[in-house]
C-alpha cells in the first residue's frame, strides 16, 4: 500500500511541475505569436466558410506579424468590432496609411 501511495504522490509532483510550466508558456505563446480561431458567418465568402451557414473554417492568427506592423494588402486580420466591443471580426486589408480609398459605386453615378 505504501508503494502504490508513493507512485501516487511522485505522479502528481511530476504532473504539478508540468502544469506549472506549460500552462504560462501556453498562454504567453497564444498571447504573443499566434492562436487558432473559428470564422463564422458570411462577410469573408468564398474565401472563407464557402459552404455558408453549415460550415466554419478554422485559422491560424499570427500576432507576431501584427505586433512588428508587417500587414499588406490582401492581408486578413481579425480585430476587435467598433460596433460591439465583445465580439470580434475579420476582414481583408485593402488598403493601407497614406492610400486613398474610393467608393466605385459611387464613381460610376456621377
Amino acid at each position: 500500500m505504501a508503494q502504490s501511495q508513493g507512485w501516487v504522490k511522485r505522479y502528481l509532483k511530476a504532473f504539478c511541475k508540468g502544469f506549472f510550466v506549460a500552462v504560462p508558456v501556453a498562454v504567453t505563446f497564444l498571447d504573443r505569436v499566434a492562436c487558432v480561431a473559428r470564422v463564422e458567418g458570411a462577410s469573408m465568402q468564398p474565401s472563407l466558410n464557402p459552404g455558408g451557414s453549415q460550415s466554419s473554417d478554422v485559422v491560424l492568427l499570427n500576432h507576431w506579424k501584427v505586433r512588428n506592423f508587417e500587414v499588406h494588402r490582401g492581408d486578413i486580420v481579425s480585430l476587435v468590432s467598433p460596433k460591439n466591443p465583445e465580439q470580434k471580426i475579420i476582414k481583408r486589408v485593402i488598403a493601407l496609411e497614406g492610400d486613398i480609398v474610393r467608393d466605385v459605386k459611387k464613381l460610376k453615378r456621377m
